[in-house]
């Protein structure tokens, strides 16, 4: 398989450039690839590029590119506003939702948030290598942390708010989905709680808004990670790009 990295820099037939330590350290450690090995390059700008290994040594990749392979596509305009996790399992939600086709990740502190601190640049990191390994030609941001009542504050009144309940009244997700076909293409968003759920307090705050739609995930109980997963998926499936199919996929 030819690997795929994430550039920043811009990408047209016959350019030439340096790659960062990172992936000359993939390429040849990792890979060992060497000159004249093929890659595809991506900037979520440009499309993707074929290119091959211009030179390759223990701290420098050179690169030409030589020709698109596909222009650039978009994802669904859709954030994931989740509390932030323990290490393994907001590295693995960021590298799943980056999977599902996310464009924004956007920690919210609430109020039984147990972790204080969130490494925004390990997290970027992860979806950086998601969005390689999974095809997608973008990767998407990952925000600093805000608080609850900031992100209520700031929202914007036309981004439709998908919130995941644990509690309450709320219809089932996919029920809830299919009478907003019509609206596939606005903005959106999936918002789940701490582990230890919402307080009452800010459920009773966000069912009030008129741009909140609370769903159910069904009768058990789902990890934090899970029920963001859960809903990202049902989202991508009925308003999404769930219709779509992997590029350049032919059986061996």
């Amino acid at each position: 398989m030819i690997p795929r990295l994430f550039v920043t820099e811009h990408l047209q037939k016959g350019a030439r450039f340096a790659a960062d330590e990172r992936a000359a350290h993939y390429l040849l450690n990792v890979l060992r690839r060497g000159s004249d090995d093929p890659v595809l390059l991506f900037n979520g700008r440009d499309g993707e590029f074929e290119a091959e290994i211009a030179s390759l040594d223990k701290r420098k990749a050179a690169l030409k590119v030589t020709r698109l392979r596909r222009a650039q596509d978009g994802v669904p305009d859709l954030i994931l506003c989740f509390a932030p996790l323990k290490k393994d399992a907001i590295d693995f939600l960021v590298e799943k939702a980056t999977e599902l086709g996310v464009s924004v990740l956007l920690p919210v502190v609430t109020q039984h948030t147990a972790v204080e601190r969130v490494n925004i640049e390990r997290l970027q990191a992860i979806a950086v290598e998601a969005s390689e390994q999974c095809e997608r030609l973008s990767v998407p941001d990952v925000r600093p942390p805000v608080t609850f009542g900031k992100l209520l504050a700031d929202w914007p009144a036309e981004r439709r708010l998908l919130l995941c309940a644990e509690a309450g009244e709320a219809r089932p997700i996919a029920d809830a989905l299919r009478t907003h076909v019509n609206e596939a293409a606005a903005p959106w968003a999936v918002m789940v709680g701490p582990e230890g759920g919402f307080a009452r307090s800010e459920l009773d705050a966000l069912v009030k808004l008129p741009f909140v739609m609370p769903v159910g995930l069904g009768p058990r109980i789902l990890r934090a990670d899970t029920a963001a997963l859960a809903a990202l998926a049902c989202w991508q499936a009925i308003l999404g790009d769930g219709q779509q199919r992997p590029p350049h996929r032919s059986f061996p």
